[in-house]
């Protein structure tokens, strides 16, 4: 009697990653720089952040519900909470409470939901609700303060930071409120001083690197936000085609600009430390939903990120434009991937059959 012989798959076939899987790697990328940044500010940012990301949460299951469809294996996918997680991370770390809530609201119903669930979504869920409470509220969402560890001198003690969170001001330290890096940049020049690098003797460089300079949560450690970056890469969750392509683009043209005109344009150094943009680079901009699929796709989508971030910050309203820059790219990534595609094997760019000696070759 015969049996038949097991079935093997072919040397290139494999298994893609489950969507909880990703969304597992991706946080725990995130968790260093995040730990450091709750650490740098103290109890108010642990509240909001552990606030916006469970209104992430109640929000998915309150759309499914009404939607009429099961919660659990949506929230199983860890989608929901990795958007109020990305989302807390670009929010100024004492913000009230409620621009929390009201963030993860927008994220969930109209970043996500409403184009039908995860991975129909066109935008990136968490830099919809960035805008659009930026836009509404500018506000609440341009007063950051200077580092405040749990650790260090002036401590927010518990009570303090409970009445921080709910916006009834703290009874024992005086406000915190500062200027982030590129609002003090855009403040400075744009009444008419010259830049220069006596900048860093108001921001020094480690104050870039490590997070000691007023700025959202997620502006707290390059090289914490460097390491989880490379830890998708090596992880296959993402390509190098997209950050190398964005922070080169913004590094390229900070460059140019400081080499025409030092005393008006800040240095290569200062926009890719500054602001959002490794975390841009790494954890937003490579949403692999929004993002083209092929890898020129990839680096035209990179490269427009880096650009208009650049244009931003430098001549538009508002001193950081990561989140305008990727939502912007987002609405291209359809035509992107409609004119950049990867050929199919044995057939030309066009879609046509190649020649059988061509093949060959």
């Amino acid at each position: 009697m015969s049996t038949s012989p097991p079935l093997i798959g072919g040397p290139f076939l494999k298994q893609s990653p489950s969507v909880s899987h990703i969304m597992l790697v991706v946080m725990l990328a995130l968790t260093p720089a995040t730990l450091y940044g709750l650490f740098q500010f103290g109890w108010p940012a642990l509240y909001l952040f552990v606030t916006t990301i469970a209104a992430a949460l109640v929000a998915e299951v309150a759309w499914l519900k009404m939607a009429g469809r099961p919660a659990m294996p949506a929230l199983n996918d860890g989608s929901a909470l990795l958007t109020g997680w990305l989302l807390a991370l670009t929010l100024p770390p004492w913000a009230p409470w409620w621009i929390g809530v009201l963030g993860a609201v927008i994220a969930i119903w109209l970043g996500k939901q409403v184009f039908g669930g995860l991975g129909q979504n066109l935008f990136n869920p968490a830099m919809v609700a960035r805008v659009v409470l930026l836009i509404s509220f500018p506000v609440e969402m341009t007063s950051f303060i200077a580092p405040h560890p749990f650790a260090g001198p002036g401590t927010v003690d518990f009570m303090d930071g409970l009445a921080i969170t709910f916006g009834y001001g703290a009874t024992n330290i005086d406000t915190l409120s500062s200027a982030s890096v590129l609002g003090h940049l855009k403040t400075e020049i744009g009444r008419g001083a010259a830049w220069s690098e006596a900048f860093f003797d108001t921001f020094k460089l480690h104050g870039f690197v490590f997070g000691a300079v007023p700025g959202s949560l997620g502006e707290t450690s390059a090289p914490l936000l460097l390491l989880g970056g490379l830890l998708l890469w090596g992880a296959r969750i993402i390509t190098w085609h997209i950050p190398l392509a964005l922070l080169g683009s913004i590094a390229v043209l900070a460059a140019l600009f400081n080499a025409i005109d030092p005393h008006t344009y800040p240095s290569a150094m200062v926009h890719v430390l500054s602001g959002a943009t490794l975390l841009g680079a790494f954890f937003i901009a490579t949403d692999l939903v929004t993002s083209p699929v092929s890898p020129l796709g990839k680096i035209v989508f990179g490269v427009g990120c880096g650009v208009l971030v650049y244009i931003i910050r430098t001549w538009g309203g508002y001193p950081e434009g990561v989140a305008f820059a990727v939502l912007i790219m987002n609405a291209a990534t359809p035509l992107i991937d409609r004119y950049i595609k990867p050929r199919v094997y044995g057939r030309t760019r066009r879609g046509q059959p190649l020649a059988y000696e061509e093949l060959s070759k």
